[in-house]
């Protein structure tokens, strides 16, 4: 395992952090943690070097925290550093910090948390915070000893970024969403820099855009990878781009199987500030405008993955996803494409009434991950049908 700065901290963190956000279940239910299978995967990792684990409260339906206390029984809590999370949209008072702290405490099996971080920021919940007086209940957290260091995650525009990062001087971290995708997004390159500037530690998540890049490619995009001398797997191109960058300190991968524990660690083992080459720099970059052009989803409209048992209305959604993705950076446009979704995909053939049997799977000429990239579209579209 490779080890990077964290912050202005006298201690070093493992290039790849374990995201559980995404542990194995059971049945296709959010809340049924595959529990023997996550803690084999978190401590097989911790075996092997990683010594960051980040969770948050709502993860698997309040489920996430449970088992990675559980996962650290037995000696493992000693070996790592725990990060999790405010739910800040639920807060509305010092009580209710309280609350929701202490009770997160008793889920993870701990005295302490080592990293807790005010959820989800933007621009409205950072403003009912302030008004809150958070800084103030944050302070006598910090002194009572039940949090380490505090941070925030993040989703908003780079103004409001700043702001948060300026308005406190006690951030250890933060933690932002940046992969080659998301250079001008949210926080974005000009984030990173600025957070790394002021000594915080830089946490990154979604390295490779929630799976989307790690999924077989549009030919086109594949076509762009085949030409690169040193031959990766799309999810190992994403991952590397993010840990050549220096002002990162560590990046979360929500890993949902063994199978990508055992790789992501491999990958983590050939990082480093600075180790791709300017061609190599020059092939992603190709690739992001590819990707800009076509859309994440190598979907052909094939329909080979019709009629769906349950009615999903499956190369629709995928064009509309495409669509979305085309727009990344263009918040406004995206709203768009997300209004035209609601009109144009009724609720009985929307991408909420998949049941990932799989059917769809064992049909697609594509290989694509059908399943999986419903759900992400369900989440982006459809949260609030």
């Amino acid at each position: 395992m490779k080890y990077r700065r964290f912050g202005k901290l006298n201690w070093k963190v493992s290039a790849l952090g374990f995201g559980t956000m995404r542990l194995p279940i059971i049945g296709g239910d959010s809340a049924k943690i595959d529990e023997a299978q996550a803690i084999e995967m978190i401590r097989y990792a911790v075996d092997h070097g990683v010594n960051y684990l980040d969770s948050a409260y709502p993860y698997h339906r309040g489920n996430s925290e449970v088992v990675v206390g559980k996962a650290l029984e037995n000696g493992y809590r000693e070996r790592v550093k725990v990060a999790t999370k405010m739910p800040t949209w639920l807060v509305k008072s010092h009580k209710d910090m309280d609350q929701y702290l202490d009770e997160q405490l008793k889920r993870l099996q701990a005295d302490h948390i080592d990293f807790y971080l005010l959820h989800a920021l933007e621009k409205d919940r950072w403003s009912n915070l302030l008004n809150l007086n958070v800084f103030e209940w944050a302070d006598s957290a910090l002194s009572d000893g039940r949090i380490r260091y505090l941070g925030f995650s993040f989703h908003d525009k780079y103004e409001v970024f700043k702001e948060i990062v300026d308005s406190y001087d006690k951030w250890t971290l933060c933690q932002i969403q940046y992969n080659y995708m998301d250079t001008e997004n949210q926080a974005g390159t000009k984030g990173l820099k600025y957070a790394a500037s002021k000594g915080l530690a830089v946490v990154v998540m979604e390295p490779i855009a929630g799976g989307m890049l790690a999924v077989n490619p549009p030919m086109e995009v594949q076509a762009i990878w085949d030409e690169a001398q040193i031959k990766r797997t799309p999810a190992e191109w994403a991952l590397q781009w993010v840990w050549n960058q220096p002002e990162v300190s560590v990046a979360l991968s929500g890993m949902s199987d063994m199978k990508q524990v055992i790789e992501n660690l491999e990958t983590a083992s050939r990082s480093g500030p600075g180790t791709l080459t300017e061609e190599e720099l020059e092939f992603i970059s190709r690739v992001r405008g590819k990707y800009l052009e076509c859309g994440f989803v190598g979907c052909t409209g094939c329909r080979y993955c019709m009629p769906c048992p349950e009615g999903v209305a499956i190369p629709e959604i995928f064009k509309f996803y495409n669509e979305y993705s085309r727009k990344r950076g263009d918040e406004e446009a995206q709203k768009e494409v997300v209004g035209s979704y609601a009109q144009a995909i009724a609720a009985e053939n929307g991408a909420k009434k998949c049941a990932k049997c799989g059917q769809c799977e064992e049909q697609c000429p594509q290989h694509l991950p059908i399943g999986n990239l419903i759900g992400e579209v369900a989440w982006i579209f459809e949260r609030n049908r």
